[in-house]
């Protein structure tokens, strides 16, 4: 009713402006700033008997480096008896106590009943009746460039807070949210994003396309980038809450063999074990074309499909493989049994970069076996050749590295090696990866540059590129206070690859010395490159805003030096630790190992993926305090089936590890390219 009342008086005002001489046109102006405003406060009027405000009590200062805030934030009803939806955010430091303040100004205590970990939602209740809860809009009705209000009450609890913008997107954070411009921040996330009917388009939440942390889209409040949950798709799932049951995305259990979004095809590259996809007989390589009766061809079509789905709901999936199309409703799961990759039992041979083995050597080199591992029992040596595995023709490591992780513990597959120009066709039984590390691990070879090349310290250009510097040196970083070092062995040679070391101090020394001193002899032998991050204020240490100068430089140095993928490590020691273990988890498509010295994994693991290689070392003095703490958090790591090392340093107390400790740490490095 209200916008055919605003749109008739426009229309009214509209068709007498022509004839109006000039200084009608402001009178004109004014009435239509005063429709304007006169819509916005009816709208708001209807919506307010609905908000409630929350005040938290106790609990965390900060999550995630994210300094937390203890003001009001807001609350909408979506039960006449004292159920309330709000966002996430606001209860991040897991409170003491939540109390809510309803329109008639009784001040509740509420129960946080339970949280919607899709759409960043948490569902309250207070002992109360009678209360009004939220009209939603249609989800049809709601339109790209209509009004949209933004309420809260949080800074007055007798009048709302308000703040007026546009729809700017509908569907949007994968099919989960409507994008507004009007200013979205701590004020009124929990708050309602209202049209000019006073009924509720959504409950306002940060989120982020990039991310699902709980912080997540926080950066952006007030920037015009704001978002709102759909009303009517909270209450679809409100029954399900307040049986006090989390909701968590729905997973089918697959992943896409390109990891372009937008420019790569839907060709499934694994199906996990026991997974939805798995029982309805889908396989690798699948393609898939239709998802819920929506043509896909790209991964972003798919997940924009899955970005809304819950554990429960029903996926109608149609896939082609070959010339055959199969298709099957899948009822969609919270959790997947872990991933786990078999282990062989092998080094693979580190062949020069770019020769490629000559035709009659094709397929992997054995640089070592371990043994007791299925490798050996079969007999593999040292310089035997894999050339098939799982009937796959293999001409690099890094494809007998994913072959071997498609086969699980206790699985049976053939190898086809060749020894002495001879092939030999043998079938191992995969085990789990070892916990421990080999005692006696042998360096790989890495040959000289030839004296008729320039020296790699040489710095001059050669064919109009400048060598890569070797040795130790080190630079500050111009836009900030940060800086680093590194080290690059003097006998580095770019046809093969190096592993990276990356090391980040902890607060109030940068041991760089120590780090130094310890690691070069090993750097040298095991073809290790080191980089040493400082932080902007070394005293306090690392900031959560200094996650990007790391990863730009980590970045940096991969393209300047041969450095294998597979094997960049991310160091940290003491209370530097939480910072690395952040960062490790952030960025798993470029840290492969994490490597913590007397201190614990400070946030809880991601689930194990088959796409990100990711492997851990523990390492601690015997009469370390944290040593029990360590041992179990490596237990528990293999629990959800990561490769997890834990070494312990006889007699040594809480201090960086001494050279027993660098000889392992260093093992390490140079074993996680082992399948």
């Amino acid at each position: 009713m209200m916008k055919r009342l605003v749109l008739i008086a426009l229309m009214c005002l509209s068709a007498t402006v022509g004839v109006q001489p000039a200084f009608a046109w402001q009178s004109t102006a004014q009435q239509l700033e005063e429709l304007e405003e006169r819509a916005f406060k009816q709208a708001v009027s209807q919506v307010a008997p609905s908000l409630v405000r929350i005040e938290t009590v106790g609990g965390l200062d900060q999550v995630q480096n994210f300094l937390l805030g203890n003001g009001p934030t807001t609350g909408v009803v979506v039960s006449a008896d004292g159920y309330v939806i709000s966002s996430s955010f606001n209860f991040l430091s897991k409170p003491a106590s939540i109390l809510v303040t309803t329109t008639d100004g009784k001040r509740l205590a509420a129960k946080a009943i339970a949280n919607d970990t899709v759409r960043m939602l948490t569902l309250l209740k207070v002992e109360a009746d009678g209360l009004v809860p939220a009209r939603p809009t249609a989800k049809p009705s709601i339109r790209v460039g209509q009004w949209a209000i933004a309420v809260g009450r949080a800074l007055d609890a007798n009048s709302p807070n308000v703040s007026v913008g546009i729809v700017s997107a509908v569907n949007r954070v994968w099919g989960k949210a409507i994008q507004t411009d009007a200013k979205i921040s701590p004020v009124n996330y929990g708050g309602a994003l209202v049209d000019v009917d006073g009924s509720v388009m959504g409950v306002l939440v940060p989120l982020s396309p990039q991310d699902n942390s709980p912080v997540a889209g926080v950066e952006w409040y007030d920037s015009g980038i704001g978002f709102a949950i759909p009303l009517v798709d909270v209450l679809a799932t409100l029954d399900r809450l307040k049986q006090g049951k989390d909701l968590r995305p729905g997973l089918a259990g697959f992943n896409f063999s390109s990891t372009d979004m937008f420019g790569g095809d839907t060709k499934i590259d694994r199906v996990r074990y026991d997974s939805p996809m798995y029982r309805a007989g889908f396989k690798d390589g699948d393609l898939i074309v239709e998802l819920d009766g929506h043509k896909v061809t790209r991964p972003a079509q798919v997940r924009h499909v899955l970005g809304s789905k819950i554990e429960g709901d029903k996926l109608a999936i149609a896939i082609k493989r070959g010339d055959e199309t199969k298709q099957a409703d899948l009822t969609l799961v919270d959790e997947l049994p872990p991933f786990e990759a078999g282990f062989l039992g092998v080094l693979p041979t580190r062949e020069k970069i770019g020769s490629g083995p000559p035709t009659v050597d094709e397929g992997v080199g054995v640089r070592w076996v371990y043994p007791d591992s299925p490798a050996s029992k079969i007999g593999l040596k040292p310089r035997d050749r894999i050339v098939k595995f799982r009937d796959q023709t293999l001409t690099s490591a890094a494809q007998l590295i994913d072959q071997v992780s498609r086969v699980r513990p206790s699985e049976k597959t053939v190898i086809v090696i060749r020894r002495d120009g001879k092939e030999q066709s043998l079938e191992a039984t995969l085990v789990g990866y070892p916990e421990d590390l080999p005692k006696d691990l042998p360096t790989s070879a890495i040959e000289s540059v030839a004296e008729t090349e320039p020296k790699a310290s040489d710095e001059r250009k050669v064919d109009g590129s400048e060598k890569p510097r070797t040795g130790r040196f080190g630079e500050e970083v111009a836009e900030s206070k940060n800086a680093w070092w590194a080290f690059v062995p003097e006998s580095y040679n770019p046809a093969y690859a190096y592993s990276l070391l990356v090391w980040l101090h902890p607060p109030g020394d940068t041991l760089e010395a120590t780090v130094y001193d310890s690691w070069k002899t090993e750097a040298e032998r095991r073809g290790i490159v080191l980089l040493g991050l400082k932080a902007a204020n070394v005293g306090p240490g690392w900031q959560a805003n200094e996650a990007e100068f790391v990863h730009e430089t980590v970045v940096s140095f991969q393209k300047k030096y041969s450095i294998d993928a597979g094997r960049v490590v991310l160091h940290g020691y003491d209370k530097s630790g939480p910072f690395a273990t952040h960062l490790a988890f952030k960025h798993r498509d470029l840290f492969r190992g994490l490597l913590l010295a007397a201190s614990a994994v400070s946030e809880r693991p991601p689930e194990n993926l088959p796409e990100y290689r990711l492997q851990f070392q523990l390492i601690c003095g015997s009469k370390d305090p944290a040593h029990p703490i360590l041992e179990r958090m490596a237990n528990s790591l293999r629990g959800i089936k990561y490769p997890a090392n834990f070494t312990s340093l006889s007699d040594l107390e809480h201090r960086y590890p001494n050279a027993d400790g660098v000889d392992a740490m260093a093992r390490w490095i140079d074993s996680l390219d082992r399948l």
